[in-house]
């Protein structure tokens, strides 16, 4: 399976994501939905604020231009929050699965949708 075929099939197909990307933890998107454009600054600080979840409670993210405040960080998932809608971000051992859903969708919906797949890449050494 592509990249591609997991934001496509396995987030976005979901009907629990509204829109994801998969980017490498060495810089640059692997796959994405069409529009949602992650800056390379942007996609630092996604990657760094899996070593530096103190900061990114404190500060938040940005994703695709667009703040978000941190619900909960840690080494391997950081749950971030904008009004109704979040965004869901799950570290596997070579990516980061950035997954962002929009109301009506809610965080209990998207959230296993995205570990699930975290665990699975994990589990291929992915």
């Amino acid at each position: 399976m592509s990249w591609q075929e997991y934001v496509d099939t396995n987030l976005v197909g979901s009907g629990k994501v509204s829109r994801a990307a998969i980017i490498g933890l060495a810089g640059s998107v692997w796959a994405c939905t069409p529009g949602f454009t992650l800056s390379a600054e942007e996609q630092r600080a996604i990657v760094n604020g899996f070593s530096q979840p103190d900061a990114v409670q404190t500060s938040g993210l940005r994703l695709a231009g667009q703040k978000y405040f941190t619900i909960s960080a840690n080494s391997q998932s950081i749950y971030l929050k904008q009004k109704a809608d979040g965004a869901v971000l799950v570290k596997t051992k070579q990516a980061v699965l950035v997954a962002e859903y929009k109301a009506p969708i809610q965080a209990g919906e998207a959230t296993p949708v995205v570990e699930q797949l975290g665990d699975y890449l994990r589990g291929v050494n992915y």
